[in-house]
């Protein structure tokens, strides 16, 4: 075991934490209060070199490790879990399958724009009757000729209205059941593909999350992923990946809500000396930081066994499952130690706190992850 971090490792942290400093901090409130997308920010990562970390470079991509990418997760979720939100979408959902599974031409095409920031995209798996039940899809395609007809409604759609490429799950022969279920690659502006309107959240205010509409909206054969039928395996691989992207995101919120906490109580006093010397606070601060702590090892583990090329979709539902417990544990915590103040948005951690929520919800529910853990033991 080495639990050193390379110095390329160090050199990814210290580059996403000076930029999330210098280019997140200002205006995160403002962006939460209006939910306005951080679009110049996002277009920054991009040039960074962020959108795109774990793709080959003759992809245009970084040619990173994934405990890199977390790293970089980490440190910009702990200000902007919405600008996170959108790296971890593009990273590990979207570029990732598309230079997994896509064929040459669309990784040529696609996969280009997408790793360098040029644009982004979008995964859309979600619809108003499948949720956790992702092999309920009613979206279909069916064959006409040298394209599909795609008809269907998504929903909960991260980078909804920024995205420029979408992957699109959908049911090409429902009498296969989840066998039966393809994915395709749809472009923002053809005919039929309309997108709802923003939705208004508790949390990631700045990410733009809509529903989308596809009405008899032609899709070519080349922009299908895979084989007819390969939709469904395609959708639960790729997110065994974004589970560990969105752990990192709730580690993040965790870490940058207890650094908050951890400064607050060195400043306020309280009888007559600063909060931190009080065994009330020193208590929680310590439970604060060892429950990051595991979380960080669990996230690293999930990360390293990818590198390895090992299994890793048990590690990586227990890093996520654990991480956004603890996200929510530290923030209401930090919301705590921070008293009256930690309701006001100027002090930030009732945000956090907001942001933390979702990482239980999204890429596979808390519940989802246990039944894939138990399942694991089990087996």
């Amino acid at each position: 075991m080495n639990f050193e971090y390379t110095e390329e490792h160090v050199a990814v942290r210290d580059a996403a934490r000076e930029f999330a400093h210098s280019e997140l901090l200002a205006g995160v409130i403002d962006r939460d209060t209006e939910g306005k997308f951080p679009k110049e920010q996002v277009k920054k990562m991009g040039e960074l070199g962020f959108m795109g970390m774990m793709v080959d470079p003759k992809y245009n991509g970084g040619g990173m490790d994934t405990i890199s990418y977390v790293l970089a997760m980490e440190e910009i979720s702990k200000i902007d879990a919405s600008a996170s939100v959108c790296m971890s979408v593009n990273n590990s959902l979207v570029c990732w399958g598309l230079e997994k599974y896509g064929s040459e031409e669309q990784k040529e095409k696609y996969l280009k724009r997408l790793a360098s920031g040029e644009i982004i995209g979008a995964f859309c798996l979600s619809e108003p009757e499948a949720g956790s039940d992702a092999t309920s899809q009613k979206t279909s395609a069916e064959l006409v000729g040298d394209h599909y007809v795609l008809n269907g409604t998504k929903n909960w759609i991260t980078n909804g209205s920024s995205a420029s490429v979408y992957l699109v799950i959908a049911q090409t022969d429902a009498s296969k059941g989840h066998k039966g279920i393809s994915v395709f690659i749809v472009e923002k502006g053809q005919e039929g593909f309309v997108i709802g309107k923003k939705e208004d959240k508790l949390g990631i205010r700045g990410s733009d999350t809509h529903s989308l509409m596809f009405s008899d909206v032609k899709v070519p054969i080349s922009n299908r992923i895979g084989d007819e039928g390969f939709g469904f395996t395609f959708a639960m691989e790729t997110l065994n990946g974004g589970r560990i992207g969105i752990a990192a995101q709730a580690l993040g919120i965790a870490a940058g809500a207890y650094e908050l906490a951890l400064a607050y109580s060195k400043e306020r006093k309280a009888f007559g000396k600063p909060i931190s010397q009080h065994q009330a606070i020193q208590f929680k601060l310590a439970d604060m930081a060892t429950q990051i702590e595991a979380a960080r090892l669990l996230v690293l583990k999930a990360a390293w066994l990818k590198d390895e090329g090992k299994d890793y979709a048990f590690a990586s539902a227990m890093a996520k499952l654990y991480a956004s417990e603890v996200a929510m544990n530290v923030t209401i915590e930090a919301v705590q130690v921070h008293g009256g103040y930690g309701y006001v948005k100027e002090y930030h951690v009732e945000r956090l706190m907001r942001d933390a929520k979702i990482t239980q919800i999204y890429e596979g529910t808390s519940e989802i992850q246990k039944i894939v853990i138990s399942r694991s033991i089990i087996r």
